[in-house]
């Protein structure tokens, strides 16, 4: 009775008819892959473009607010509405200016939330209500 092994040790199958074979460098041995690359990459450029976007948009609604509840409930609006242009730049925009867009709203609602809780832990009182 067999258990098999025979059948894991074949060579490798050879190319479908028509496609050429680079012969292998002996590094890799086997057949070479095809690469695939992104069709639309993130450059530095539409990144720090969105990241400025972000940063300007959470700036002015910042500057809404009187005091600290208003900041981190102007801070939270912002956020969600830059989230939600992040989501429809990544669908038919730049993805670059959405992830910037993205990360700067998340950093600066980090921020703010980090301001609330401060708060919270110098006065025992939460400040949003």
């Amino acid at each position: 009775m067999t258990d098999g092994r025979e059948a894991w040790q074949t060579t490798a199958m050879p190319p479908p008819p028509g496609v050429p074979m680079r012969p292998p460098s002996g590094l890799f041995p086997g057949p070479s892959r095809p690469t695939y690359r992104e069709p639309h990459p993130v450059t530095a450029g539409p990144l720090l473009a969105g990241l400025a976007a972000g940063v300007t948009w959470l700036a002015l609604f910042g500057a809404l607010a009187r005091d600290l509840a208003g900041y981190a409930w102007w801070t939270l609006l912002a956020a969600v509405s830059a989230w939600a242009v992040a989501v429809v730049l990544t669908l038919i925009g730049d993805r670059g200016a959405a992830v910037g867009v993205a990360l700067a709203s998340g950093v600066g609602l980090s921020i703010a939330m980090a301001f609330v809780g401060a708060r919270w832990i110098t006065t025992e009182d939460w400040p949003l209500w």
